[in-house]
């Protein structure tokens, strides 16, 4: 199979790389190979490989930026997901794009399923929801796959935050009142493969990421708890804040867990076992950082 990668330098394009079928072909593309904004690159690019599949993991990320550079947002989260999208049915190519659970507003009770009506609260959310309509306008058999709160032990992620500030500071305050599914790149990286893998790509959008709700306040414990394993590890104390007391200039969503359901039953997709995964990213952080 031939995949055309986008934000392969990105926490889940590297995961994606590493595990990578052996006798699949991959050109890896990133901001600096191809600028997925450039329609006319990126069409250029799908009929030179005519990859298989395109596999968009590139995203404007910035959540607080976002909100002043909309017009950066929308364009790498909206636009350019059209340009690869339309690229991709032109050359006959299933794609795949990764969403976010920003794209509701978090004031809901029950998790969300595929049916839940989206109403993002912020710029990131309002250009991720547009990334998914313009792929599902120019490739009606788009797959869309919404994730949250997504670790590694590449990039930058929250682990990686909560174990430098530990190594900084001996308390940290941290916010309990939002809560979502923390989410291994990895198990993401996978089930793209897993669903990339089947006879023919389910089409719409399904819901992946983490088995357990968290809090960000339960995350960092958990962190800390891991972390604890390792003599040289200094767990400071960690304290529980409401969002009011730590404003950003983008709205969070208080409550934005997902439903999987949709995507075991219809193809055996398990969600993320992330607290299994955070042992594996944890132990190899600290090592290094010892």
């Amino acid at each position: 199979m031939r995949i055309l990668l986008t934000g392969s330098k990105g926490q889940l394009g590297r995961c994606f790389k590493d595990r990578l079928p052996e006798d699949w072909e991959v050109i890896a593309a990133d901001s600096a190979t191809l600028d997925i904004t450039d329609a006319a690159a990126v069409l250029n690019m799908a009929r030179s490989f005519q990859p298989d599949a395109i596999v968009n993991a590139a995203a404007y990320t910035a959540v607080d930026k976002a909100e002043s550079e909309r017009e950066k947002a929308f364009t790498v989260n909206g636009t350019a997901v059209h340009n690869l999208a339309a690229a991709a049915r032109t050359v006959k190519a299933r794609f795949i794009h990764i969403s976010t659970d920003y794209v509701f507003n978090g004031l809901g009770k029950t998790p969300y399923t595929e049916a839940s009506l989206p109403d993002p609260a912020g710029v990131y959310g309002k250009s991720k929801l547009a990334g998914e309509l313009l792929a599902l306008a120019a490739h009606p058999d788009s797959l869309i796959l919404r994730t949250a709160w997504v670790f590694s032990e590449y990039g930058n992620n929250f682990v990686k935050t909560m174990l430098r500030l530990a190594a900084e500071r001996s308390e940290l305050s941290v916010v309990n009142d939002q809560i979502g599914n923390p989410t291994y790149a990895g198990d993401l990286a996978q089930a793209v493969i897993d669903m990339l893998r089947s006879p023919a790509v389910p089409r719409g959008i399904y819901h992946f990421c983490g088995d357990k709700p968290v809090s960000w306040y339960e995350f960092a414990e958990r962190i800390f708890q891991t972390a604890d394993h390792n003599p040289a590890f200094k767990t400071p104390v960690l304290r529980a804040i409401n969002t009011e007391a730590y404003p950003t200039p983008a709205p969070r969503p208080p409550y934005s867990v997902l439903d999987c359901s949709r995507i075991r039953t219809e193809s055996g997709i398990e969600p993320s076992d992330w607290q299994k995964a955070l042992g594996r990213v944890v132990e190899q952080l600290t090592e290094q950082a010892v």
